[in-house]
């Protein structure tokens, strides 16, 4: 077979995939049109983290699962803009790691509207001027996003799904390495490069700022003056900045793990992660006997933060992440009996345990 009969192929394959993904949306319309009647949410994680593992599971041919996952992203995407117009808030500006994130879990074809800090990304989602936030919960090398723990003790809202996204970071710059005196890039970003600092510029001032795309533009506005930033590539290229090295950060499995926070949470799938807060009673033993829940019932806490109350002095709010869902029997049981060592137990939801 000779090249010009593998295209007309290809083309003939091309126009039946066409046709087949407008009979899906076709289909996909109808769905937004039940969900709207009954009152259901339009984005369900729990369905396309389903319809991923089937895909994998059914693919026997050349493609690779990643690229099966990034195809389908797109085209679910699609679906999420046909049923509806959905509208993403997520800690801005564009080119940030939750902006990434966020098109990692949504695509390309939805609304993304983004904030200046956290509080506005619920703030946003509370009043229902977009359908779901993503905000940074934690990372591997820097731990908790605390300020994101903080807003959930007040939030009505809900952790429907979570994202896990690869931190790599990159010197950027518009003058050459040998120029550069200021280093601009979000605290996170800082702690996840620590080393690499110290060892390349030891000397350099280190200039904290909101977000990683805002150190790019100031690297590009301040460059005359030896400003570099630390970031991803996305923010080099909206700003116009040379790469000048690559996978910067002190740890190659640098990830972060971001949340989708909606109005409500989902239902089981058999592969979830439930959390919750609590604050316990102030008497000796408290913490322990509130923990004991977990152990007998064979619980897995994968996650533990204390933060403070800010309601009392020295009252701390415990932020827990377990294996399982709010709904299943064993869970409701050890949430029952968490509930009586806790002045207050606060479940912020029950979502599929994948990154994806």
């Amino acid at each position: 077979m000779n090249l010009d009969d593998i295209r007309q192929q290809i083309d003939l394959i091309d126009r039946d995939l066409l046709d087949l993904l407008s009979q899906r949306a076709d289909l996909v319309h109808e769905v937004g049109v039940v969900k709207k009647r009954d009152g259901l949410q339009i984005y369900a994680p729990e369905r396309e983290q389903a319809l991923l593992d089937r895909l994998i599971a059914m693919n026997q041919g050349r493609l690779p699962e990643k690229s099966i996952r990034a195809i389908y992203r797109e085209i679910m995407s699609a679906a999420l803009a046909l049923e509806d117009d959905l509208k993403i808030a997520y800690l801005g500006p564009e080119g940030t790691w939750t902006h990434q994130a966020a098109i990692k879990k949504f695509g390309h074809s939805v609304a993304y509207s983004p904030q200046p800090n956290f509080s506005d990304v619920f703030d946003q989602v509370a009043r229902r001027q977009a359908n779901y936030g993503v905000v940074p919960i934690e990372n591997s090398t820097e731990g908790a996003v605390s300020h994101t723990l903080d807003l959930f003790v007040d939030s009505s809202l809900h952790i429907c799904a979570q994202i896990l996204l690869r931190i790599e970071n990159c010197l950027m710059s518009a003058i050459p390495r040998e120029e550069i005196k200021t280093l601009y890039s979000h605290p996170q970003v800082f702690g996840q490069c620590r080393s690499w600092i110290l060892k390349n510029f030891p000397e350099a001032d280190l200039v904290e700022v909101s977000s990683t795309t805002k150190a790019a533009a100031l690297a590009r506005e301040k460059s005359d003056e030896g400003a570099a930033a630390l970031g991803g590539a996305l923010a080099a290229e909206i700003h116009g900045l040379d790469l000048l090295e690559t996978s910067i950060q002190d740890r190659a499995t640098n990830t972060t793990r971001f949340l989708v926070i909606g109005e409500k949470t989902c239902p089981p799938t058999g592969n979830d992660r439930t959390s919750i807060l609590f604050a316990i009673n102030d008497r000796p033993g408290s913490l322990v006997n509130a923990l004991k829940a977990f152990d007998h019932l064979h619980i897995n806490l994968s996650k533990i933060e204390s933060r403070p109350s800010k309601r009392k002095d020295w009252e701390y709010i415990f932020h827990v992440d377990l294996s399982g869902h709010a709904e299943t029997e064993n869970v409701a049981q050890a949430l029952s009996e968490l509930s009586d060592h806790c002045s207050f137990v606060k479940i912020l939801g029950s979502y599929p345990d994948s990154g994806e």
